[in-house]
């Protein structure tokens, strides 16, 4: 999975679950934000967030915001074993990449049968896959 063309910005507010205000080339501009959890752990004022920017593409006329937050720099202690030389750990925040990411690498596998989203009793499961000798 690719983001066609990415920004990177700093954070300063969420004003609701949905949107927030990032400062992108010293503009305050109003971002669509892909995880409508709290967030706010990772989503704090002055962190450096990356975004996907879609002004000049066709999809840009019929979206209320130009930007998405897809992604932001959490700064971590030393004894975190994640942590690298500048102490900042990049987090996914487009909570639907995992489904994309595992889609596009099932498409890839041969299987006869994809189905995303599927219902199964009174539960939904992200994928079922099917090839003729066995389902999973």
């Amino acid at each position: 999975m690719e983001y066609e063309k990415i920004v990177s910005g700093t954070f300063i507010d969420r004003p609701n679950r949905f949107i927030a205000h990032v400062n992108i080339q010293g503009q305050t501009e109003t971002v669509h934000v892909k995880n409508t959890g709290r967030c706010r752990e990772l989503l704090v004022s002055g962190c450096q967030v990356i975004l996907e920017d879609f002004r000049g593409r066709k999809e840009a006329k019929t979206r209320k915001t130009q930007f998405d937050l897809i992604a932001v720099y959490k700064k971590i202690h030393k004894t975190n074993p994640l942590f690298k030389d500048n102490g900042l750990l990049l987090i996914n925040m487009d909570s639907q990449a995992p489904n994309k990411v595992a889609k596009e690498y099932l498409l890839t596998q041969d299987y006869d049968i994809i189905k995303p989203e599927f219902t199964y009793g009174n539960s939904r499961v992200d994928f079922i896959w099917k090839k003729e000798t066995a389902s999973f």
